[in-house]
């Protein structure tokens, strides 16, 4: 079934790809956020497995650099949302902004509710310009992400991805689960809905999201373009 999926999101990609050109161009952000481990490269790598790279782009977000410390936290967001025709995958995003500080105490929760109503904004903006916006939260199971860490540690070819401060984040998993739960809830909005997907079997949460895309771009009511030629008059010899 997820291999069916992928190769319809690869013909509905297309003729993303194809009507960049059009008049109100169409785009599709697709988020991923989640607890470390919770698969959110694997998600990335199954569900547009069959498409062309042309046209699906993936922009990954860590600790912000200097110089994206000198902006406002949206700015380098903004700069890696899709262009016209095309589909971006965000590893991470710009809730990174509104969970990490908040847990860890960088900003209160005035400064953080500020920034959840500047990304509804943010994302109503986004819809406006033609952008849809599908938000997928990967919820683990602490069970799960030990689990997953553990084997990182023991495979010699895994261990590069594990991340000291991954312990850290994990002893403060019922503070990171309430941050977002608060971020869900003031963010979800028929603009830029979330989705919660269960994320503990890695070959459903791949389903489930594909489900999700494929469906999401079949609303879209793509067509492929009328040419500017007239195609009865082209011999080709």
């Amino acid at each position: 079934r997820l291999d069916v999926l992928a190769v319809e999101i690869d013909r509905q990609q297309d003729l993303l790809f194809a009507n960049g050109s059009a008049g109100a161009p169409p785009k599709l952000l697709l988020v991923l956020q989640g607890l470390d481990t919770s698969g959110k490269d694997g998600t990335a790598r199954s569900v547009f497995a069959r498409c062309s790279p042309l046209g699906v782009r993936v922009a990954a977000f860590k600790a912000p650099t200097e110089v994206e410390r000198a902006h406002d936290f949206l700015w380098r967001v903004h700069a890696v949302v899709p262009r016209a025709g095309e589909v971006v995958v965000f590893n991470r995003s710009h809730y990174e902004d509104v969970l990490v500080p908040f847990v860890e105490g960088w900003i209160d929760a005035k400064a953080r509710d500020r920034r959840l109503a500047h990304i509804v904004a943010f994302e109503r903006l986004l819809h406006d310009a033609g952008t849809r916006v599908l938000k997928c939260y990967l919820h683990i199971s602490k069970e799960e992400q030990k689990a997953r860490l553990q084997a990182r540690v023991d495979d010699p070819a895994k261990r590069w991805k594990f991340n000291l401060g991954d312990l850290d984040t994990r002893a403060k998993w019922k503070r990171y689960l309430a941050a977002y739960e608060t971020a869900l809830a003031a963010t979800s909005t028929a603009a830029a809905p979330w989705y919660v997907i269960p994320a503990d079997s890695k070959s459903n949460r791949n389903l489930m999201i594909a489900t999700l895309v494929e469906r999401t771009l079949r609303e879209m009511k793509l067509k492929p373009p009328k040419p500017d030629f007239d195609p009865a008059a082209v011999q080709i010899v």
